[in-house]
């Protein structure tokens, strides 16, 4: 009875990942969350950037590491290799990044407690479904001839991606240490993109969806475009009027030559 509840939870948990993607997608062509260079009254209390990043990743760490004991396949080398790279991104995104934030981040800049609280909501429920995905429902690591295929495919795509993500917030962060206020990110991907973050970040996650070659890792894709595709629309919109003709004409807001 319990294995029930809990293949219930789960598929319940899957499908509401695939169920929300839509809504994220078309609100945000309306809503930009209120951080960044999106920031602006009316979200609520607020607290440091650092901490927000802490706090609203850290579902993806540790309840990922208290969930892999629980599957079946915790024991499996290809299981605990398998979630490696969703949990080294995380460690990145929820420890590193944070602590570089808090070097950077000018005094007076808020992240809000409520868009802060909805994306804390989203890593409990995507870690969840990833962590459960890897360690008990994927059942064929010992019949599957094209995991190591599969694995080291989706790896590279993986690796490419966090290379591309990494690079551009060091840039990003960069420019923040140089006070100021925003200025135009240059050199590298961002000839081609207003938002190689995000774009480094998409292809992080497809990467993913190749190495599990799961409905849990392809929802998660889904999602990372529903909701970064129409931000960097919006924030490639707000370069444009900001710098206006100091702006290259020629970036797309997150997919070379693209979108």
């Amino acid at each position: 009875m319990a294995s029930l509840s809990d293949q219930t939870l789960y598929n319940s948990c899957l499908i509401t990942l695939y169920l929300i993607a839509p809504p994220t997608w078309i609100g945000c062509q309306f809503i930009q969350a209120a951080y960044g260079k999106h920031a602006r009254p009316g979200w609520g209390p607020t607290i440091p950037p650092a901490l927000a990043w802490f706090l609203m990743e850290s579902p993806t760490l540790w309840l990922t590491l208290l969930l892999l004991p629980f599957g079946k396949h915790f024991s499996n080398p290809k299981a605990l290799l398998l979630i490696s790279p969703f949990l080294f991104h995380y460690f990145h995104r929820t420890v590193i990044y944070p602590l570089r934030l808090a070097r950077s981040t000018t005094k007076g800049t808020a992240f809000p407690l409520s868009v802060a609280s909805m994306a804390f909501g989203f890593n409990l429920l995507n870690a969840y479904v990833q962590a459960r995905w890897v360690s008990h429902y994927k059942d064929d690591y010992d019949t599957d001839q094209w995991f190591w295929w599969k694995f080291g495919g989706g790896l590279v795509i993986f690796g490419l991606g966090m290379w591309a993500n990494w690079w551009a917030d060091r840039v990003l962060v960069g420019l923040k240490k140089q006070g100021g206020g925003y200025k135009v990110p240059r050199g590298g991907l961002f000839e081609l993109v207003s938002c190689a973050n995000y774009f480094g970040e998409i292809v992080e996650w497809l990467g993913w969806a190749v190495m599990t070659w799961s409905w849990a890792g392809l929802g998660f894709f889904v999602y990372t475009c529903a909701n970064l595709m129409p931000r960097a629309r919006g924030s490639h919109q707000w370069y444009l009027e900001k710098f206006k003709d100091d702006y290259p004409k020629s970036r797309k807001a997150v997919v070379p030559f693209l979108y």
